[in-house]
């Protein structure tokens, strides 16, 4: 069996796969740092955690409680948001891959801190626990240099400053879902919180919505979207930088523009500021998606993934009703599952000897 973990700022979340991508059991600690609350399967109790470290032990103590102890485990594989330039496929999780995680922290600095927070936990819980780790850039490392390289000297491109795109995990997964039925120029929505497209052909992301951060792209639950780094810049002088940054990623997008980040309230509410960031979002999910279309150079299908994309039919019927200049397609839903990807990656990685 493989434990897969994602260690966020204030959560655990782990889910146990068998070796043929079956859901055993899932579960979480949530509010590290305070008192919180463990579930795992359909038992929860309130539990008191300092950091990872203590979330992770009180999480195994309670697998083991229920009949998987650490030694029924294969190995763990773990979520890492960014991986840089450099991790493009998943990987074992030795020395020199962890160096260059820790390495790449200034271009995730509120994630993987996290996420490596959990591989060092689970080092001193377990340390001969085999561990491996999938990166949510990775996917994209196939998009050409023209789609990712900003226009902006050569060194600050060398700093790093590019577009890498997100929500990699969750494409990859559609992918594998699709298996021999994938269709050759895909048309791929994320529509969650965060929200992004890809232009997926022939299995490969040629163009993605999110750029160097996941702030770019579509208007999203807290996040702007796109808006020009002029208004960035005028916005910190005003707010300072921190209170701008804060302002983008926490109170933008949908509550900036209705007061409220559930698509589901937005869309029982008939009021016109609920009626305008509906259509905003549906609206700039459509246009982007015209561009990932030229990236392609065709459509053949479109799928939507994410608790938006997967549950709200209103909002997958506008985007495609803004989508028809390009003709009817066929639609899918696609059921979002990063941890099953992680354990995808980390059992092909198993079969290879790695």
């Amino acid at each position: 069996m493989i434990l897969v973990l994602n260690a966020g700022s204030s959560s655990l979340k782990i889910e146990v796969f068998d070796e043929g991508l079956g859901s055993v059991i899932s579960g979480r600690v949530t509010n590290l740092g305070t008192s919180g609350e463990l579930k795992l399967g359909k038992t929860a109790s309130p539990v008191e955690t300092r950091d990872h470290a203590l979330a992770l032990k009180l999480m195994l103590a309670a697998l083991a409680e229920s009949g998987f102890p650490i030694s029924s485990f294969t190995a763990a594989a773990h979520r890492i948001v960014h991986g840089g330039t450099v991790l493009t496929q998943p990987a074992r999780l030795r020395p020199p891959v962890i160096a260059t995680i820790e390495s790449v922290i200034p271009l995730a600095p509120l994630h993987n801190p996290n996420n490596l927070a959990g591989v060092y936990a689970l080092q001193e819980t377990a340390p001969d626990l085999p561990q491996y780790c999938s990166f949510g850039t990775a996917f994209h490392a196939t998009n050409p240099a023209v789609a990712t390289r900003y226009a902006i000297p050569q060194t600050h491109h060398d700093a790093g400053i590019r577009r890498y795109g997100f929500h990699g995990l969750s494409y990859a997964n559609m992918v594998a879902e699709f298996g021999d039925a994938l269709p050759a120029h895909l048309l791929a929505f994320h529509l969650g919180n965060g929200a992004s497209l890809c232009a997926i052909q022939n299995g490969q992301s040629i163009a993605t919505s999110m750029g160097y951060s996941p702030l770019s792209g579509l208007t999203m639950g807290t996040r702007s979207g796109d808006i020009d780094g002029a208004a960035v810049l005028r916005m910190s002088k005003s707010l300072g930088e921190d209170e701008t940054d804060r302002l983008l990623n926490k109170n933008a997008g949908l509550p900036a523009l209705a007061g409220d980040n559930n698509m589901k309230t937005l869309l029982e509410r008939d009021d016109d500021a609920a009626k305008f960031a509906v259509e905003h979002f549906c609206y700039w999910a459509a246009r982007h998606a015209g561009s990932a279309v030229v990236a392609m150079g065709g459509l053949d299908a479109v799928a939507f993934t994410g608790g938006i994309g997967e549950n709200a039919a209103p909002i997958r019927n506008r985007i495609m009703a803004l989508l028809s200049c390009f003709g009817d397609v066929p639609v899918h839903v696609i059921a979002a599952d990063e941890e099953k990807q992680i354990a995808r990656d980390a059992l092909a990685l198993i079969a290879e000897g790695r």
